[in-house]
């Protein structure tokens, strides 16, 4: 027979193929793009402001045009569930981006260069770790008055980074004892040509699988904070908010506090099992 002319595929062509016949992996990326979908579009399924409330309302159950009810001020909790997707989602991303990019860049160089620069940034990496995040959020964030994300975003880059930096550092480790590493520096190949084209490519999968299931966890950190009174604050939306708020009238009005509990459950898990797909087509030592 004739030579099979097929390319040989390489481990993002093979863990492309396993995830797409994994139904974890399909069903949590449909959940993750309908939620993107309505942050970026909320008015396309919620019509009305999530700030427009009626106290003649408050506590009220489902009623045409307002399936969820209304929460303790008389706000629609349909509206402001949907709503809140868009602080989450946005937190949740722009945290997990700038933790891998910060978390990345730094333990890249610490593993590469080793010496001083490695031992510098191992201690601080402890000291981070040696921080509570909640108590850290309750004492950072506490003096904080902006109501934007940004604060918050903040917050979790600078106590988040340590991870993902440990995690590149081992990768990065591991991948410059390569017998190709050591060919493209005996050919005369610079540090930068090295650590980019050679073994940051092969060094990168472990941080998208951790930053993948961190985005998760960050979404509900950011919920966790917004619920003690120190992250997200009134005027904004967020499931954390209206979580705080429909506590104290849990037995008056369950469905104030279910819905955004719910929506902020889902979320979580469909990020949490995209990264355990991910994790699994990336693993070669699951194949």
């Amino acid at each position: 027979p004739p030579p099979s002319l097929e390319r040989p595929r390489s481990l993002w062509s093979d863990a492309w193929r396993d995830l797409r016949r994994n139904p974890v992996f399909i069903v949590s990326t449909l959940i993750i793009v309908f939620l993107v979908l309505i942050s970026l579009w909320p008015s396309s399924i919620a019509s009305g402001s999530p700030l427009k409330c009626d106290l003649a309302k408050a506590q009220k159950g489902s009623a045409p045009g307002h399936p969820f009810g209304y929460d303790g001020q008389g706000c629609d909790v349909y509206t402001r569930t949907v709503y809140g997707a868009r602080t989450s989602v946005a937190v949740g991303v722009c945290a997990t981006l700038g933790v891998a990019v910060l978390g990345s860049v730094l333990g890249a160089l610490a593993g590469f260069f080793g010496g001083l620069w490695d031992s510098v940034l191992s201690r601080v990496t402890d000291v981070f770790f040696a921080i509570p995040v909640i108590l850290g959020g309750l004492v950072l964030l506490s003096v904080v008055t902006s109501n934007s994300v940004w604060p918050v975003i903040g917050f979790i880059v600078l106590l988040g980074w340590p991870q993902i930096s440990r995690i590149a550092r081992g990768a990065v480790i591991t991948a410059k004892q390569n017998d190709y590493v050591q060919a493209a520096r005996a050919l005369g190949a610079s540090n930068s040509r090295i650590l980019l084209r050679h073994i940051a490519p092969n060094a990168v999968a472990p941080v998208i699988v951790v930053a993948t299931i961190a985005l998760g966890t960050y979404i509900a950190l950011e919920a966790t904070l917004s619920y003690l009174g120190v992250g997200l604050k009134p005027p904004s939306v967020s499931w954390g908010i209206d979580i705080s708020a429909a506590s104290p009238y849990i037995r008056n009005a369950p469905h104030a506090l279910l819905w955004p509990s719910s929506a902020l459950a889902i979320t979580v898990l469909a990020f949490i099992m995209l990264g355990d797909a991910v994790r699994d087509a990336l693993d070669p030592k699951l194949r």
